[in-house]
């Protein structure tokens, strides 16, 4: 097996990792329990410390499934210790997204780990791979909302209703982002071991900017209308409230003020 080939300390968490996980916990807690003075605050800390969870293990996906795919070398780079300081692209797949989140309030995709191709065979090996990743979002943005669709929000408080609400709107605009077919995202890279050579040499010049693309066109008024439209309906399908949705965006950007309609009592 491939995994026998990675060294034990390869594929220890990382004290970074665990730190985040910490911070997510504490900030969750508070948002929970209202102790903090300002709701607002708390949500941010909770949303953006979840969120970075997700993208630490939508990279950790990558090379997990790189790894059974073929990929030995993803353990000696710790990609599988979960430690976001060891991606390649750390500026992409980190710092770019969590701007973005502050900035627009959507989850865009970050850059992937790199991944040493030419050592795995099989298309479908590859594509996989590429998909792991936003299939961790879309597993994320269930479990987010399972207590919706499950109809368990009595005793949930209200902070913590729409910061959930909230955090599940960023996992499935990452999904469904992650999954769109442009050069340089995930999406792309699923169908792309299916692409003929000459396809392939010719978009591989614009992969750079594929995110930066997608982001572009995002603050076109109607393509906006309609994305946001879409996930709204995948929202409702998945029982979250526009109310809840609003409160916990609101709440998040907390710099902006509070509307009197998701304020929280302490």
């Amino acid at each position: 097996m491939t995994t026998a080939t990675t060294r034990r300390g390869d594929r220890r968490v990382s004290p970074v990792f665990l730190g985040i996980l910490a911070v997510t916990a504490v900030t969750g807690w508070a948002t929970w329990s209202g102790y903090a003075e300002r709701p607002g605050v708390a949500v941010f800390l909770f949303v953006t410390a979840a969120w970075i969870v997700s993208l630490c293990l939508h990279e950790y996906a990558h090379a997990r499934t790189a790894l059974h795919g073929g990929d030995i070398t993803v353990g000696a780079k710790g990609y599988l210790t979960l430690n976001p300081l060891k991606y390649t692209h750390a500026l992409l797949s980190i710092v770019l997204p969590v701007i973005f989140l502050i900035m627009g309030g959507i989850g865009l995709p970050g850059g992937a780990v790199f991944i040493e191709r030419g050592r795995i065979r099989g298309r479908w090996r590859h594509s996989l791979v590429s998909a792991a990743g936003p299939l961790t979002n879309v597993l994320f943005a269930v479990v987010c909302s399972a207590p919706f669709w499950l109809h368990g929000l009595d005793g949930v408080p209200a902070g913590f209703r729409f910061a959930l609400a909230f955090l599940v709107l960023l996992q499935v605009t990452a999904s469904i982002l992650n999954f769109l077919p442009v050069p340089g995202l995930d999406g792309f890279g699923v169908i792309e071991p299916w692409l003929s050579y000459q396809v392939k040499r010719q978009v591989a010049p614009f992969a750079q900017f594929g995110l930066l693309f997608v982001f572009a066109l995002l603050w076109v008024p109607s393509v906006n209308s309609v994305f946001f439209d879409a996930i709204d309906a995948i929202l409702r399908a998945l029982g979250v409230d526009d109310y809840s949705r609003y409160c916990g965006q609101e709440l998040y950007r907390f710099w902006r003020g509070t509307p009197e309609i998701c304020t929280v009592s302490p």
